[in-house]
Parts: structure tokens; C-alpha cells; sequence
């Protein structure tokens, strides 16, 4: 297994894999980006690549290019592996065969077969058989779209959006046959695979207590996530489908795989571009997304029939720097100035408007008026969210003579802004910049004094009426899973010199016993150490990053060398001489009587502790230890 996963480490460039998921720009010899863990306002995260190790320093949380698979997709050690090894092209050897099915693959896609945790056994490989799972329904899908007679409807529908066949394929768009078990049918219909189908949306459940495709009848729109991996599915009912739905579109339902309310469409397709242009045109149709592709707006999203929230923006934080929301001309377009001009104070990104004429959504624009017709609209009709809410709020208001009407719009702009967090000591400049700006603008816009708008947004405030966001600057982020990894100071500093002098393996052993250290990581990192020198392998940092699966274990190392990297250890001798010389100086250490008072330790822990107190005491007053000789 270690060869495998130093072939994996070593095909893995942790700028490269970081990079796929954050923006990432230039420090130094380092590299940075706004940390996805934390409320991040100015990059926190830092990426290594000399020792391929990153590390956010307001999180505590750091690793190898394993643990931050885990730490990003939720997984564990063996299946960011597994993903890292597919990326690389290194196929990995299975640990347990699992047993032949005669399931379908005539579209070469994974059958669903085996992605059913049948037991104990196979719960290690997590989310991997859903994906594998979700790659074989789309295929089908895609496959009925293409070539089945009862899909025909669907592909006229198609043709009349003006849809192309290339869009069809790049978007890996397909069909429902209007058939409650057709995709079960595919499956040939075991309860293994059945359970598999529901787990990942695609089945839903009877009254009468069997299985049933959740998206019949239906035009199929496949979900995708950064990693061009299918996780959900959004399914548009047909005109005469036939089905009973009133639903004109039915998205999955949330699975292991699928969370609408972060998830944008078209995002796999649309990521690289976002990173050249910086910008994202949010749509809110799948249609209008596909549709502003094919015209050339390759950096367009859209949501998947929600509302643009805080969520998609920081989905999309590592790809844009501005948001540009491009909203339909119709009634419940206009209605969005609320929730739009929320996040815009909200949030602090560069949220842009567009709202279309003549009541058409984007798809219907561009087949109307073309590409260039819509590039001069975002050109000279993009307002801020400030502009867009204030122009929602006074449409048809005289602000000169309908005083009331004014008042009341100022009232409800006001009451979106005081939602924002309030500036305290440690607000950020950016975002009182801010604030100052919409405060002049408002005041501008209404024609009152700007002492007056300041007065009424502090009682509003202070009334409670709006609700507290988050802090303005960066959030305390719970204690990750691997508190418990925390080793004392001394414990710190014999780890440092180790990593930055593995040859001192020897001597440090000499002198200290594993079972001696009442940290159980340090002792951890010790016994590997050790193992490593007798197999002839210097325990060096990149060897026990390798060595570790666990992303806390992975974070300390990481903190560790860069410590030690900071710090002047041209005498590693002289610095082992002193630290063991502090250590017979121990037996009265507060943290250790305080472990012993406090219960922290098992009966083993507490009985190693006192006996490595009585050899210290023993020793300074020169008493030998009954147990030598």
C-alpha cells in the first residue's frame, strides 16, 4: 500500500489539485487562497509546493494532498485515494472482489450493481459506488434521448428550443421514458440495485411499497459537480407527456451526492472559462444556461429552481471575482430586489444585476436578438444590487412629491442593509468601505442628509427587527475532529528537531521510551519513526506524511515542519542535549498533574505517567531505578 500511495502522492501536484477547486495566486515561493472552511476575507489558506502540504492558519487544519480530498469532498483516506489514483491514471488493486453480475453495460457505463453496501465489508469505499452509480444512469438516460422511439418528442422539443445536438452531448442531456420501472428495467430490477437507484434519487418509494422513476416522462437535465462528476439530475415534464405531475420540473431529491442549495448547473462546463473572464452569468433555467453557451457565454450557471443564495456564491468564490445575475423579465423578476440586495450587503461580493426586456428569459433573448444583443446588455444594463433595489423599490414613485412613497422605499432598503453585520473593532476595511458607500448612496439617491440614514439603519438595528448574520470578519471555526491531536510544548519541540534532523532517530530513542510521553500522538508519531529507522528509512517529513491517513495526524506534521522550517537548528545535537535536560526537570509539570486530576487519562496512561515522575524524581536526587540491571 505505501508504494501505491507514494506512486499516487508523487503523480499529484497539490498546486494543480488545489487549484481545481480554489483560485489560487502567487505569494512568494507559496501560494494562497481564500480558505472554503472558514469565512474567509482575505487568504488564510497557504499551499507549499515544495513540501506539497497546505495549511490554513485561522482553521488549524492542514495536510498532503489526501486529506485535502477528504477535508474538501467529505470522504475518507481510502476513497480520496481511490479519486486521486483514477486522476492520475494509476489503478489501484482491489482489496475484496466483489461478486459478477450480469447487469447492463452496453454503454459502457459502470453497472449499479455492486454500489449497494451489501454489508460491513464494503461501507469503506463511501461514496465512490453513488458516483459510479449516478455515471450509469446518466448514461442510460443519455442513451434513450438518443435513440429511442419513445423519445422522439423529446428531441423535437429540443430542436424547437433551438437546442444543438453538440449541447445535447456537452451537457449530457437525456430522457424518462414515461414507464414507472424503465430505468429499474435497465437495471434488471434486483433490490440491491433498486436500493442502490433510491439512495441516489433516481427511485422513489410507493404507497404500496415499491419502487418507482421519480423522473418519468420527463426531459433530463444532468447535474454535475467541479469534478465533472454526475451527482443529481433536474427533469422538465414534457407538453403531452402523459404523466399525472402537476410539476412542471422535479430536481433530485438531497442525497449523499446532491445539496441544491449550493449545487449551480453547467458549473463542469463553465469553471474554466470562469477563471480567464473572472466573472459568472448566474441564469435560472437549465435551458438559458445551455442556450448562453452555444451563443459563446461559456462562463454561464444556473441555479437548480432556487434562489441565488450565500451558498452558490461561495461555490463559485474560487472561479469569480464578480456575479453577474441575469434575471427574466417577468413579474417575479422584478420581485427579487429583496433577496438579491440581502446578499449583496450580506456577503460582500460584486453582485451584478440584469434584467431582461419585454418579460423574455435568456434563452428567448438570445434566439430573438443573438450574441451580441445580449453582450451589450450585460455591457450597459449590469447594475450593482444597490441600483437594482433601488430602482425595484421606486418604480412609479415620484420622490419629489410623494413623500410617503419615499420614505417607505428608503424603509425597506434600509431594513435589507441593517441585516448585514454591524462594523466592529475587527471589521475588515473593505467591507466598512462599503457600508460607507451604500450609506452615501442611499443618502444621494433619496436626497436626505446622510446623518439621517445612519441614525435610522442604527435604531433598526438596535430594534431587532433584523436578524444577526454572521460576523464581519473572519468566523471561529469549530475545533476540527483532531483536537485531540494537541501535544505539549516540549513534546512540539522534539518533533520539530526530528523532522528537520531525521539521522536523530537514534539518539532521540536512546534516551526515550514511547511509552514514556503521555501524549498518545506523540507517541504515535514516535512508534513510526522508530519503525521507519529499523527498516531503513529515514523518518522524514514527506515519509510520515505518507505514513498517516488520519487528516489531523497530517495537519500537525504540516504545522509542525513549518515551525521548524522557521526556526535555526544548525546544532540538532545541542538542542536534543537541552530539551532532555528540561525533561528530568518534569515530575512536577502542571500540565501533567492537572491530565491526573482531571481524569483525562486511561488507568495504562496514568500508570506510565507515574512511573516515568518516580524515575525523574530518582534521578534527581541520585537514586538508582530498581527496575535497570
Amino acid at each position: 500500500m505505501f508504494d501505491t500511495k507514494e506512486q499516487v502522492r508523487q503523480a499529484t501536484d497539490i498546486v494543480d489539485l488545489v487549484g481545481r477547486y480554489l483560485h489560487l495566486r502567487r505569494q512568494g515561493r507559496n501560494y494562497v487562497a481564500l480558505c472554503p472552511w472558514h469565512d474567509d476575507t482575505r487568504p488564510s489558506l497557504q499551499v507549499n509546493p515544495e513540501r506539497q502540504s497546505f495549511k490554513c492558519w485561522v482553521c488549524d487544519i492542514g495536510g498532503d494532498v489526501f486529506s485535502f480530498v477528504m477535508k474538501m469532498e467529505g470522504v475518507g483516506f481510502p476513497e480520496a485515494l481511490a479519486m486521486l489514483a483514477d486522476q492520475a491514471g494509476i489503478s489501484l488493486k482491489r482489496q475484496r472482489r466483489s461478486p459478477k453480475t450480469t447487469g447492463p453495460t452496453e454503454g459502457g457505463g459502470p453497472d449499479p450493481a455492486g454500489a449497494e453496501p451489501a454489508g460491513p465489508a464494503s461501507k469503506p469505499e463511501g461514496k465512490r459506488p453513488l458516483y459510479r452509480a449516478m455515471a450509469w444512469v446518466e448514461q442510460q438516460y443519455h442513451a434513450c434521448l438518443l435513440h429511442a422511439p419513445e423519445a422522439e418528442a423529446a428531441r423535437r422539443y429540443l430542436q424547437e428550443r433551438g437546442i444543438t445536438a453538440e449541447s445535447i452531448a456537452r451537457f449530457h442531456l437525456g430522457f424518462a421514458p414515461n414507464q414507472p420501472h424503465w430505468i429499474l428495467q435497465q437495471a434488471h430490477g434486483s433490490p440491491s440495485r433498486a436500493r442502490v437507484l433510491e439512495r441516489i434519487g433516481v427511485l422513489a418509494r410507493s404507497d404500496e411499497g415499491g419502487w418507482y422513476d421519480r423522473f418519468r416522462g420527463r426531459l433530463l437535465f444532468s447535474i454535475r459537480d467541479a469534478q465533472e462528476r454526475p451527482i443529481g439530475i433536474g427533469g422538465r415534464l414534457l407538453p403531452d407527456s402523459g404523466t399525472t405531475s402537476r410539476a412542471k420540473y422535479v430536481n433530485s431529491p438531497e442525497t449523499p451526492l446532491f445539496t441544491k442549495s449550493r449545487l449551480l448547473y453547467g458549473l463542469d462546463v463553465a469553471r474554466r472559462a470562469m477563471r480567464k473572464s473572472r466573472t459568472a452569468l448566474v441564469m435560472e433555467g437549465y435551458t438559458d444556461c445551455i442556450l448562453a453557451h452555444q451563443y459563446g457565454f461559456d462562463d454561464a450557471v444556473a441555479v437548480l429552481g432556487t434562489a441565488l443564495g450565500e451558498a452558490h456564491l461561495r461555490t463559485l468564490a474560487p472561479y469569480a471575482d464578480r456575479v453577474v445575475l441575469v434575471l427574466d423579465g417577468d413579474e417575479a423578476g422584478q420581485r427579487r430586489a429583496n433577496e438579491v440586495l440581502e446578499i449583496f450587503v450580506g456577503a460582500q461580493v460584486d453582485l451584478r444585476v440584469v434584467t431582461l426586456p419585454e418579460e423574455l428569459d435568456p434563452a428567448d433573448f438570445l434566439l430573438e436578438h443573438g450574441a451580441e444583443a445580449f453582450r451589450d446588455l450585460l455591457a450597459t444594463r449590469a447594475v450593482d444590487a444597490l441600483e437594482h433595489a433601488y430602482q425595484a423599490k421606486t418604480r412609479g414613485i415620484d420622490l419629489a412629491g410623494d413623500v410617503h412613497g419615499a420614505s417607505r422605499a428608503l424603509e425597506e432598503i434600509l431594513a435589507i442593509v441593517a441585516k448585514a453585520p454591524r462594523l466592529r473593532d475587527d471589521t475588515t476595511h473593505e467591507y466598512r468601505f462599503r457600508e460607507e458607500r451604500i450609506l452615501q448612496r442611499l443618502a444621494a439617491s433619496f436626497r436626505v442628509p446622510e446623518a439621517a440614514v445612519r441614525e435610522r439603519l442604527t435604531v433598526l438595528r438596535r430594534s431587532g427587527r433584523a436578524r444577526v448574520s454572521r460576523p464581519a470578519g473572519p468566523s471561529v471555526p469549530e475545533a476540527p475532529s483532531g483536537a485531540a491531536c494537541a501535544v505539549d510544548p516540549w513534546e512540539r519541540e522534539l518533533l520539530e528537531v526530528l523532522l528537520r534532523h531525521p539521522g536523530c532517530v537514534e539518539e532521540i530513542r536512546s534516551q526515550l521510551r514511547v511509552d514514556e510521553r503521555t501524549s498518545a500522538t506523540c507517541r504515535m508519531i514516535l512508534q513510526a519513526c522508530y519503525r521507519l529507522a529499523d527498516r531503513g528509512d529515514p523518518p522524514t517529513f514527506e515519509r510520515l506524511m505518507l505514513d498517516f491517513d488520519d487528516p489531523a495526524v497530517k495537519s500537525l506534521l504540516v504545522d509542525l515542519d513549518e515551525e521548524a522550517s522557521a526556526k535555526e537548528m544548525s546544532s540538532p545535537e545541542s538542542l536534543l542535549k537541552e530539551l532532555f535536560r528540561q525533561r528530568t526537570n518534569r515530575s512536577h509539570d502542571p500540565t501533567r498533574l492537572a491530565a491526573l486530576r482531571d481524569q483525562t487519562l486511561d488507568e495504562s496512561q496514568k500508570a506510565a505517567m507515574l512511573r516515568e515522575m518516580a524515575r525523574e524524581l530518582r534521578a534527581r536526587h541520585g537514586i538508582s531505578d530498581p527496575t535497570d540491571g
